[in-house]
């Protein structure tokens, strides 16, 4: 059954939203080790692989500044390891940009998607909300705009929204960006003290997951 964005944040506990649509939460302090554990693990996309995973929100301030961290960990990332995204609609405003990334990453745009509309909302001040905007910088990408339009409407898509807020909520995830750690640790900025700390988390879980699973 999908769940619903009112049930996943009354499961939080959410004292506020934010005007960005961030999730306004009280702030923990730096934990132990940077991270969470989570209990229980959440499932992964690769049993023979070390998966990295990041939530996150394309209209994000603090995601649009935590990129250059990721994209620089990724082209250098460990062998069995495996770097996904997903979107999770946590607040009704963000519906249209997680269409917008499910779609883009069913027709194999994924990325040039992402950096496209981080690029339009960050530094080009668009909103970016209304789907056939969305559809337009997509068919700047050769996508064709349609085909796109009719994507985001999709059940594919939808799939992937509810699955990605079940992650979430299983998550026990107050804020993005967040990273999981082949579904057992989770870290964020608040966590790990800032980005660096974030990939120095992802690193060292990383290493404790390839020995773990014989992969080292």
């Amino acid at each position: 059954m999908p769940i619903s964005r009112r049930g996943f944040l009354n499961a939080l506990s959410i004292t506020a939203i934010s005007t960005t649509g961030l999730l306004a939460v009280s702030s923990p302090a730096i934990a132990a080790g940077g991270y969470k554990p989570i209990d229980p693990p959440l499932n992964t996309s690769a049993a023979d692989k070390v998966e990295v995973l990041e939530f996150f929100w394309l209209g994000c301030p603090h995601c649009y500044s935590f990129e250059p961290s990721i994209e620089a960990w990724e082209k250098d990332m460990p062998e069995n390891v495996v770097f996904v995204r997903e979107a999770p609609p946590l607040n009704p405003s963000w519906e249209q940009h997680s269409r917008g990334f499910y779609a883009a990453q069913l027709m194999g745009q994924e990325q040039p998607f992402v950096s496209a509309m981080f690029t339009a909302i960050h530094q080009n001040k668009q909103r970016m909300r209304k789907p056939d905007d969305i559809a337009e910088l997509a068919s700047g990408l050769g996508m064709d705009k349609d085909k796109f339009l009719k994507t985001m409407k999709s059940f594919a898509v939808q799939t992937k929204m509810n699955r990605a807020m079940q992650l979430a909520k299983g998550a026990q995830l107050t804020g993005v960006p967040s990273i999981v750690i082949n579904g057992k640790y989770l870290t964020g900025a608040s966590l790990a003290g800032g980005n660096a700390g974030i990939i120095n988390v992802i690193n060292e879980t990383v290493a404790i997951e390839k020995v773990a699973m014989g992969l080292d």
